[in-house]
C-alpha cells in the first residue's frame, strides 16, 4: 500500500533505538524525510545509518534531550529548515524507573512527568504552528498501561494517563488541520527486552533466549511478543492519509493481550 507520504517531513524523538526507531524506519521506507532523535550521539548516528539503508528519503540524527526545553526548539526548528516544514510528529520517550508506589520519591513523580507529558507539550507547542500550516499528524506512542495498569509500573501506569487526555484534546483542538492518536504497545522484541531476557539467562532463570521470550508472551493470545517494525507500520499508517477518517482514538499494540472492552 502507498501511504502517499513520500516526500513528507517526520520528526520522530527517541528514536535511537526501540519503538521510536523503529516507527522512524517505517516512515522513512515510505519515502518520508525524517529527523531522528536521542541523548546519544553515537548510538544515534547507528540508528540514522540503519534507517538510512531502507529509507527512500532524507535521514537527519539531531541530538536533544526531551527534557530540555531549548533541545525541544532545536528539534523543530532544524526539521522545518532541513525540509522545509513539519508534516509529522511522532513522540517518544524512555520510560520511568519501574516500582511500587511506596518506593517512590517525589523528585521521581516530577521527573516522570517532565519526560513523559512536558516533553509531549513542548513538541506540540512548538510544532503545532508548522503541522497546521500544510495539514499533519501528531502520534503519541505511549504504553497499554494507560488501559491496565502493570504491576510494580506506578510512574507509568499514573503519569502516561495524562498523555492521553492531551492526546484526546488535540485531536479536538487542532482540528481539522491536524489529527492526533496514540499508540499503546504491550512486549516487543526491542533491545531492552533482549537485554532483560539475556540477563535472566546468565542468572539461569531461563535455559535459552528463546525459553525467556516465550515467558513474555504469556497471555497474549498471538503467543508471541510484537516486532518493532509491526509498531512502526502502524505509526506510518496513523501519518498518512490512508487513515485520515482516524483522529483522536488510542490504539494497543499488544497481540490481543489486555482485558479492557474499552
Amino acid at each position: 500500500m502507498d501511504l502517499q507520504i513520500e516526500g513528507n517531513a517526520a520528526l520522530v524523538t527517541a528514536s535511537s533505538s526501540g519503538l521510536g526507531k523503529a516507527s522512524a524506519k517505517a516512515l522513512a521506507r515510505e519515502g518520508a524525510n525524517v529527523v531522528v532523535n536521542g541523548r546519544d550521539e553515537e548510538r544515534l548516528e547507528e540508528a540514522r545509518e540503519e534507517i538510512e539503508e531502507v529509507a527512500t528519503g532524507e535521514v537527519l540524527a539531531q541530538p536533544g534531550d526531551l527534557t530540555d526545553p531549548e533541545d525541544i526548539e532545536t528539534l523543530v526548528g532544524t526539521t522545518v529548515e532541513e525540509f522545509g516544514g513539519l508534516d509529522h510528529l511522532v513522540t517518544s520517550a524512555g520510560g520511568p524507573p519501574s516500582g511500587p508506589f511506596l518506593d517512590t520519591e517525589e523528585d521521581d513523580w516530577y521527573h516522570a512527568y517532565d519526560l513523559l507529558v512536558m516533553s509531549v507539550v513542548r513538541l506540540v507547542k512548538e510544532a503545532a504552528p508548522h503541522l497546521q500550516e500544510g495539514g499533519g499528524t501528531i502520534v503519541t506512542i505511549t504504553s497499554r498501561s494507560v488501559k491496565e495498569a502493570i504491576d510494580s509500573l506506578v510512574l507509568s501506569n499514573s503519569v502516561r494517563m495524562s498523555v492521553i487526555g492531551l492526546e484526546k484534546t488535540l485531536s479536538q483542538e487542532l482540528a481539522p488541520e491536524v489529527r492526533a492518536n496514540a499508540v499503546l504497545p504491550g512486549p516487543h522484541e526491542t533491545a531492552r527486552i533482549r537485554e532483560l531476557v539475556d540477563q535472566a539467562v546468565d542468572r539461569g532463570d531461563y535455559g535459552s533466549y528463546e525459553e525467556g521470550l516465550a515467558d513474555w508472551s504469556d497471555g497474549i493470545p498471538l503467543e508471541r511478543i510484537g516486532d518493532p517494525i509491526e509498531l512502526g507500520n502502524t505509526v506510518a499508517y496513523l501519518s498518512s492519509p490512508k487513515s485520515g477518517f482516524i483522529n483522536g482514538v488510542s490504539v494497543p499494540i499488544d497481540g490481543g493481550a489486555g482485558a479492557s472492552n474499552l
